[in-house]
């Protein structure tokens, strides 16, 4: 049998260095796939071959695992990868051999009669189906959306350079798998821009086979280059067969210690370290992460700044951001300190008007003389006056803002409105909190800008405001309403800053404990409980949406009636300093 394979290997690499017209090409056959179809293994390898000798193979694997490093779930994504491929390459090697055409035809009957069932259990899958079809028969109708993906992925055969496929694969991705990425993890241009060395510094063991001795870049980068011109190239689950439910119910997922701890030392190297000791750490992860965000940890920083580990990439990208938003800041220095004045003067009224005292007759206090006439003579016998104050009681206030990805192209412009809103409460002594919260793998980060009673200096900090990756709102705000309960003042008061779209979707990232999808209604219900849950605790709770109009509705599910629709960032100091105002004067 070993004899056999060895011959079959040599024949599917002959074919392939015959096609790319280079034999020192480095190429490992899949002999599971010729197991499974010989079609699909020949023509596997004759697409090896014509990308290589028409396209560039290191350019087009290296986006690949950039954008795998920016949080896209590998199976989709080289899915739409081997698509891309397969119709960038097939025009032209079959220009050249005519043979090809036939093959290519076996090996499309063969992945629709194998896979026909998987295939249609997701957007991507359904789109291969369709392709492949209409290589079958000439034309396959499709909805509009599904006929424009289509017509994408077929406008390849037109590619002249590798960039070309990387556009499509990367649009493609965009809307047929995650809608979301883009506005969470960042654009093409983004993705292109994840250097060598933070991809080298990342761990890729989880990546590959627990038979790779080597979890390198170089090792991650050579499976995805054997990979991504396969045809019939599934998802994990997919290649394991049918599951019993039950078994699927009672799936333990275990993660070792070493790996939880090197997860916890990447999210240190880009997040800077916690400011907690580590028994405070655990209290507070068992206290809060129950639920459905049990598969979850709190991270509490006050930045990559303020306590690095090491001067890398997301030190130096931190670092430019700040500077960025203080130019911002400068650039706008009269107006911000004029909104400043105005809301702080806003404030202070309120404040006085609740210092005010009036005066009452009294059946105690200081004496009238000119009323000691009534005493035994009438039945209103008060000749006393008493000061009447409004009601003495505190207030203490936690802003809470979205730092997901999704804030990206307005970092500037929340930092400042920020600032602004923390400046007034310091002017009129309101102890505050500015916390900003987003979620990088299992972690919810908590970057503590300033804690309730610092000094007015570290509002400055509110510069280091930087966003990434995704945000576990009903986490976030549990955790920030946990502080603020713990706090004397009678009054509290918690404003969150978001987009009214709680998104964190993690599938098999490395050493995590991948916690259920958390998106669409099921995170709003969450978040719109801890909402409510807080409000039922005293805590009046006032939600900023800053995202698109379609999603106000979630957005008015998760806040009730007490939220504010800003149509443009510059909006939320004023809508906040109107609700603190009202929340001020409820009891004069």
């Amino acid at each position: 049998m070993d004899e056999f394979q060895l011959e079959l290997e040599n024949r599917i690499k002959n074919l392939m260095w015959t096609v790319s017209g280079d034999y020192g090409l480095e190429f490992k056959p899949d002999l599971q796939a010729f197991a499974r179809s010989k079609y699909i293994a020949l023509y596997d390898g004759i697409k090896q071959g014509a990308f290589a000798k028409f396209f560039n193979r290191e350019e087009y694997s290296l986006y690949l695992v950039k954008k795998i490093y920016l949080h896209a779930m590998e199976a989709p994504l080289m899915n739409l990868a081997q698509l891309c491929i397969e119709f960038a390459v097939s025009g032209k090697i079959m220009k050249e051999r005519e043979g090809v055409s036939s093959i290519r035809k076996k090996a499309c009957e063969d992945v629709l009669e194998k896979d026909f069932n998987h295939l249609q259990e997701n957007a991507a899958g359904r789109l291969k189906i369709s392709l492949f079809k209409e290589i079958l028969s000439g034309f396959e109708p499709a909805p509009a959306r599904q006929r424009r993906w289509m017509d994408m992925a077929e406008s390849l055969d037109q590619a002249e350079n590798t960039m070309d496929i990387i556009k499509v694969t990367d649009q493609l991705y965009n809307e047929v798998v995650d809608p979301y990425f883009e506005r969470q993890h960042g654009n093409l241009e983004k993705v292109l821009a994840v250097t060598l060395e933070e991809l080298a510094e990342f761990s890729w063991q989880d990546y590959l086979d627990e038979e790779a001795l080597n979890g390198s870049l170089e090792t991650y980068l050579d499976k995805v280059s054997e990979n991504m011109t396969s045809l019939d190239q599934m998802g994990p689950e997919e290649n394991q067969g049918e599951k019993d439910p039950e078994e699927q119910k009672k799936r333990v997922l275990v993660v070792d210690e070493k790996a939880l701890q090197k997860m916890y030392s990447y999210v240190e190297r880009n997040y800077g370290k916690t400011f907690l000791k580590e028994s405070e750490e655990k209290r507070l992860n068992y206290l809060l992460c129950r639920g459905i965000h049990g598969d979850c940890s709190l991270y509490f920083t006050k930045g990559i700044l303020k306590g690095p580990v090491l001067r890398n990439y997301q030190y130096e990208y931190a670092r430019k951001q700040k500077d960025k938003n203080l130019y911002e800041y400068y650039d706008n220095h009269r107006l911000v300190k004029n909104n400043i004045r105005i809301l702080t003067e806003m404030l202070k009224k309120t404040l006085v008007m609740r210092d005010e005292s009036e005066e009452a007759l009294s059946d105690r206090g200081i004496v009238i003389p000119s009323r000691l006439w009534r005493i035994g003579r009438t039945k209103d016998a008060k000749v006393f006056k008493r000061e009447l104050h409004a009601e003495d009681s505190s207030f203490v206030v936690d802003v809470l803002i979205d730092a997901s990805g999704s804030q990206r192209s307005r970092q500037g412009q929340v930092a400042i409105q920020a600032y602004i809103l923390s400046e007034a409460l310091s002017n009129v002594e309101i102890p505050h909190r500015v916390m900003s919260f987003c979620t990088f793998w299992d972690y919810t980060i908590l970057h503590q800008f300033r804690e309730y009673d610092s000094d007015r200096k570290e509002n400055a900090n509110i510069f280091e405001y930087i966003t990434s990756s995704n945000n576990r709102d009903g986490l976030a705000i549990k955790a920030a309403g946990h502080g603020l309960l713990a706090r004397d003042e009678e009054h509290k008061i918690l404003i969150v800053l978001s987009d009214g779209r709680p998104y964190d979707v993690i599938l098999n990232r490395p050493n995590a404990r991948n916690p259920q999808p958390y998106h669409g209604k099921y995170a709003v219900q969450d978040t719109g409980f801890e909402v409510r849950k807080l409000r039922n605790q005293g805590v009046c709770v006032l939600g900023v949406f800053a995202g698109e109009e379609k999603d106000l509705a979630a957005e008015k599910k998760i806040f009730g009636k007490d939220f504010a629709y800003i149509r443009n960032i510059s909006g939320f100091s004023p809508v906040v300093g109107r609700y603190l105002m009202k929340q001020l004067e409820k009891d004069i």
